[in-house]
């Protein structure tokens, strides 16, 4: 069974949820916390719609940093009651709420809501009154805040950092000691990557076991990479779900810009990347141009054809498919594909079985004797082609890295080796050390010396 971790590193760091109504500046104060810039920030009410979690450290103490939709949004807004629900749980799982308002407008109406709300948690509570960029008006903006019945009040501006050291020791104060283990190695990450509505946010859920990303069915509900730890038969992972790439001729200026270039940032830092394709729309340009990005960054990836419950099929109909998909994107040929529902669970438990194995493939390190060995055989059985009338030489190769695993060959003239021969080559690597799952990359260098016997 799939098991959730809520924070970054054992032990579980408590967290700290920051609250508000829209655009108050929540993730500018995030980010500003984080000391870069993790989630987006835009002057458009709603624009944080998923909950992110982030590791964070003041003065050597560590927490978990929640960044929350807005509190109470338009009703108007389609994702409103989701977005309620999910800053619910967040709250009520927090150590300590940051509990974010405007010093420039004051109190309004739904600030009081909002502190209703949180009294009834039963938390501590330290109210950040943002905006507030004079010291002459800190005590006169404080003193207006104070009808909400909350007395643990700090006058900051997240957008320049003013007074955001004393908000931070007032909140590590209600915080046990907790930091982060020593030695501890990155997690292997996972993205989940494809156009938008393909249901990467369905299958982050499933895979998870609880409603961690907003799931809806308008394209483009996801805008920030979400990140979740996951625990499975013993192995713990980082899931990324990613905003949905789109076309880039087709992405508006501005925010939507902003989130291609996010979710590109998602894949540079993952290990193996989850492909999705709607199983209704089919294989489309976009779908191949976004997971060409996983294949030239040198990602392991798995094909996943989402929605198969939805088609109708007969015994041809799965075979039929993955063949027009394998002819559609050839230099995917080493990721193995599966039909899944996301929403049904329909084969999502073969999915962990598989990253578990391609990721040993990714990291997989070879001897340099072995290597030489195969290639031996290799040359006996079949030589490189001749090129101008004279025969290529290859000296040896090595191992030169792993995640991907990358070779180099010492030849006398990289040139001379014809593209076949390479993808030949490559071929013999996959089949002699079973590497479904990962890219690998071959090099040629100049070299002279003398040719193996």
């Amino acid at each position: 069974m799939n098991r959730v971790l809520e924070s970054g590193k054992p032990p579980v760091l408590s967290w700290v949820v920051i609250v508000g109504r829209p655009n108050v500046g929540k993730s500018t104060l995030f980010n500003r916390i984080l000391g870069k810039r993790d989630a987006i920030v835009d002057d458009q009410p709603g624009v944080t719609r998923d909950v992110l979690f982030r590791l964070a450290d003041w003065n050597g103490k560590c927490f978990t940093l929640a960044d929350t939709g807005g509190v109470f949004g338009p009703d108007d807004d389609p994702f409103s009651k989701i977005i309620q629900e999910q800053i619910e749980m967040t709250a009520r799982n927090a150590a300590v709420i940051l509990f974010l308002v405007d010093g420039q407008t004051g109190p309004v109406p739904l600030d009081h809501e909002i502190a209703l709300f949180l009294r009834r948690l039963d938390k501590p509570i330290v109210t950040v009154v943002n905006k507030v960029d004079s010291p002459k008006q800190e005590a006169a903006v404080l003193a207006s805040f104070y009808e909400l019945g909350l007395t643990d009040l700090y006058a900051v501006s997240a957008l320049h950092g003013t007074g955001i050291g004393d908000m931070l020791d007032a909140v590590t104060a209600h915080l046990p000691d907790e930091r982060f283990m020593a030695g501890t190695s990155r997690l292997p990450g996972i993205a989940i990557i494809g156009r938008p509505n393909t249901g990467k946010s369905t299958l982050l859920n499933t895979l998870c076991g609880s409603p961690r990303a907003l799931v809806s069915p308008i394209p483009g509900t996801t805008r920030d990479p979400v990140d979740t730890e996951v625990e499975v038969n013993g192995k713990r992972y980082l899931l990324i779900d990613t905003a949905g790439i789109r076309r880039r001729g087709k992405t508006a200026q501005g925010l939507e810009h902003y989130t291609l270039i996010r979710s590109q940032q998602a894949l540079e830092r993952c290990d193996l990347a989850l492909l999705l394709i709607d199983a209704q729309e089919g294989l489309t340009e976009t779908d191949a141009k976004v997971f060409g990005l996983a294949k030239d960054a040198g990602k392991a990836a798995i094909i996943l054809v989402n929605k198969w419950d939805l088609i109708e099929k007969n015994e041809k109909t799965t075979g039929a498919y993955a063949k027009a998909i394998r002819e559609r994107i050839p230099f995917l040929h080493y990721a193995p594909l599966e039909f899944i529902s996301a929403l049904t669970r329909l084969r999502v438990q073969r999915i962990f079985p598989h990253v578990e194995r391609i990721l040993e493939h990714f990291h997989t390190r070879v001897s340099t004797s072995v290597l030489n060995g195969m290639l031996e055989k290799i040359l006996s059985r079949n030589p490189p082609p001749l090129h101008k009338g004279r025969s290529p030489r290859i000296y040896y190769w090595t191992q030169v890295a792993a995640a991907p695993p990358t070779f180099v060959a010492f030849v006398n003239d990289p040139k001379a080796i014809h593209f076949s021969y390479h993808r030949y080559l490559i071929n013999q690597l996959y089949e002699t050390f079973d590497l479904e799952g990962t890219p690998i990359r071959l090099y040629f260098k100049k070299r002279e010396g003398r040719k193996i016997r």
